[in-house]
This record gives C-alpha cells, sequence and structure tokens, in this order.
C-alpha cells in the first residue's frame, strides 16, 4: 500500500516533549520510565544533554514552529527553575516557538510545597498538570504517593493564585476498596479547588510494576461501572467535556493542545531519556520520504553518556500498510473524530484504503457513516480498543 500523494510536512504541527526521568521514589502502579532521585543529581549536565539532543534534531524540524511543549517524567517538578531557565531559554535559540505555544508541565504535589509557580509562569510556562491521583489519605497510601490531601489542594490553590487558569489534576479511579461515592467525592474535590481540566482515567495493573508482582484487590466490574456511570454524570453536570477517552475539558479552559496533537497523529519531537518521538520527512538529506518514529535510550547514566550528542534509537519508518491502524490508534481516541482530509494530509494515504475496515463497523453501529469525518459513534466510544483493533 503505497501513499496516493505526497505528505507536506510544513502542513503538520509539530510539537516537543521533554522527558525528566527522576522521582523521589517509584509508584507500585507506575511502568512510566521513572527512576529514583540520585542523592547527587546531576542536574547540569543533563540539560546540558538535553540541549545538545534538540539541536541534534533541528534539521528533522524544517523549520516548522513549536506549537507545543511537554514536560513530563518522572517528576519534571523536581528540576530547579534556573535550570528550566536555562533548558527552555537554550531551546528558544534551537527552535522557532509558536507565539501561543502551549508549555505544560507535569508536577506533584509532594514536590511543590514551596513551588515557584510565579517564576514558572515568567518562563513561559503556561499550563499545569498536578499528579493528584486522589484526595482520599488512605488511598494515597495504598498508591505510594508522597503527598497527602492537604498537600494536593494547596498544589492547585497556589497555581491559581499564581496566576495559572490552566490546571490539570490526574485523578484515577477504580482504586483498591473504592466505591462509586469516594471516585465521585475525588471528582468535586478536585472541581471545587479549581481544575480546570481533568485527566480521568482507570488504575490498570501493567507488567514490571509492584501491583503486577503483589495485585491489590480492586472494584468487581459491576462497582467499575457503577463508578463511571456515576463519574460521567458529575462530570458532565459541573459543565466538563469528554472529549478524550480519559480527558475532561472545563468550560473556562481548552482541549490539551499537545495531547491533541497526538490523537491528531501530528509530528512531535522528543529529548530526554526514553522519549519518543514522531516526524514526517521530505526531501530529507539522509532519510528517504516518509513517517518515522523513534525513542532515546531509557536509563538516564545511558542517555548522559555520548560522545557528541545522545543519540537515537530505533529510528525506523511507519510501515504504509500499518499507517492506518497508527492513525486510528490515535483518531478514535478523540469523542468527536477528525476529519477524512486529516487522515490524507497525515497519513499519505486516500480515505478509501480503510473503507473495507470501516463500512462493518458503520453498519455495526459503532462508528458514524459520515463521509466528512472519521468517528465512533457514542456506543462505539465505550469500546474504543475492539475499533482500534479492527484496522491491524
Amino acid at each position: 500500500m503505497l501513499p496516493d500523494f505526497r505528505l507536506s510536512p510544513d502542513n503538520i504541527p509539530l510539537s516537543l516533549y521533554i522527558h525528566i526521568p527522576w522521582c523521589i521514589k517509584k509508584c507500585p502502579y507506575c511502568d512510566f520510565n521513572s527512576h529514583a532521585l540520585p542523592a547527587a543529581a546531576p542536574f547540569d549536565e543533563y540539560v546540558d544533554a538535553l540541549l545538545l539532543d534538540a539541536a541534534a534534531q533541528a534539521d528533522l524540524s524544517g523549520n516548522r514552529a513549536i506549537s507545543s511543549v511537554f514536560i513530563g517524567g518522572g517528576t519534571p517538578s523536581l528540576l530547579p527553575v534556573a535550570q528550566f531557565a536555562r533548558l527552555l531559554g537554550g531551546l528558544r535559540t534551537i527552535y522557532p516557538f509558536a507565539d501561543d505555544c502551549e508549555i505544560t508541565l507535569e508536577a506533584n504535589p509532594g514536590t511543590l510545597e514551596h513551588a515557584p509557580f510565579a517564576e514558572y509562569l515568567s518562563l513561559g510556562i503556561n499550563r499545569l498538570s498536578i499528579g493528584v491521583q486522589s484526595f482520599d489519605a488512605s488511598a494515597l497510601q495504598t498508591l505510594g504517593r508522597i503527598h497527602n490531601p492537604s498537600q494536593a489542594f494547596a498544589a492547585i490553590d497556589a497555581a491559581r493564585a499564581a496566576g495559572f487558569d490552566r490546571v490539570n489534576a490526574d485523578l484515577m479511579y477504580g482504586l483498591p476498596s473504592q466505591n462509586a461515592d469516594k471516585a465521585v467525592q475525588d471528582i468535586e474535590q478536585a472541581v471545587a479547588a479549581g481544575a480546570t481540566h481533568l485527566s480521568w482515567y482507570q488504575l490498570t495493573i501493567e507488567p514490571n510494576t509492584a501491583f503486577y508482582r503483589t495485585p491489590p484487590d480492586l472494584p468487581d466490574d459491576e462497582m467499575m461501572e457503577a463508578i463511571e456511570i456515576t463519574g460521567r454524570d458529575v462530570l458532565t453536570k459541573h459543565g466538563f467535556y469528554n472529549y478524550e477517552v480519559s480527558a475532561w475539558v472545563g468550560q473556562a479552559d481548552k482541549p490539551c493542545q499537545h495531547n491533541l496533537n497526538y490523537w491528531q497523529f501530528g509530528d512531535y519531537l522528543a529529548i530526554g531519556a526514553g522519549g519518543h518521538g514522531k516526524i514526517t520527512l521530505h526531501n530529507h538529506h539522509t532519510h528517504a520520504d516518509g513517517i518515522y518514529r523513534y525513542q532515546k535510550s531509557r536509563l538516564p547514566k545511558d542517555y548522559l553518556d555520548f560522545d557528541d550528542a545522545p543519540k537515537m534509537v530505533n529510528f525506523c519508518p511507519v510501515a504504509d500498510e500499518n499507517l492506518p491502524f497508527e492513525f486510528m490508534m490515535n483518531a478514535l481516541r478523540l469523542k468527536d473524530g477528525v476529519s477524512t482530509t486529516l487522515f490524507e494530509t497525515r497519513t499519505g494515504l486516500l480515505v478509501s484504503t480503510i473503507d473495507n475496515e470501516m463500512m462493518p463497523l458503520q453498519h455495526q453501529g459503532l462508528m458514524v457513516a459520515d463521509p466528512l469525518r472519521i468517528a465512533s459513534t457514542a456506543l462505539g466510544f465505550r469500546y474504543v480498543n475492539h475499533l482500534v483493533s479492527q484496522f491491524l
């Protein structure tokens, strides 16, 4: 299956992901690339490496402006403010940044007792994502979190007081011993505290985690369904819109532009240990035209062990026959779906190449029968994993 027309990277938004790999300690449910902070944290060396990494990828950008930045981890808020100033200042000399660039910083309440929120804002960080997970003290202890409910409330309050008008709170549901009332209480408290966006997602047990080795007692299917139905109703009552499977935006905010770019199959560069990138190339001096994925060395010590700059690992083209699945895996997470035009401009394929997969799903009432839009129905949105699997 060859692309039916030439891809144009100039018309594809470009984001930047930055990975800060350290945490105070590893949570028992976490399968992210995070590592315990060493006593002598190599912050200077790591920021040096990030800037060299960014410079080494500058030619991949095609001079496109960076439309969004997401600083994730790990716990990025462990990085001192002076290092953020050096990092963001250096990045602006390497890449052009859009005037309205969204810059999100992930932060954990347990590392924010004296958070310099106003200083973050002055550096251009204009969106915070705070890892609350729950406001229940017992649940936080079970999850291995280092903060307490008071610190979670204080973090959101301090962020809003400093001038942040876009504050996401991460909340988990389906926690050990949790019922619908407790799950809803977390939502109510996050909204009352001033969160303008919620990432409300189910606790899942992932391989290579402490919970996988010693599984906790989770709510049964009946209780999980009650939690989800009640939680959705409460979020809707508060004016939040479920624009993506686990993302809810309030009336005073807008969807996370960085994550939207992922879900709309945009391009993104990645710097930092274990970072993953996706880039569309055309007339590049060393690579053939096409869509590529790549990653960086996972371990911080390996990432810092370089001669000229941190190297890419597995810089590989996405095979043409895999493009429909890659696109749908992201786009079908959006409640409103995407335009058929977006499928064509982001994959280089005509939308007719997926007719054989879409038509049965449309007849089953799982996808909308709209020649201008690729989207699930309300029923299909509940079974998004099944829909995505049909494009394998």
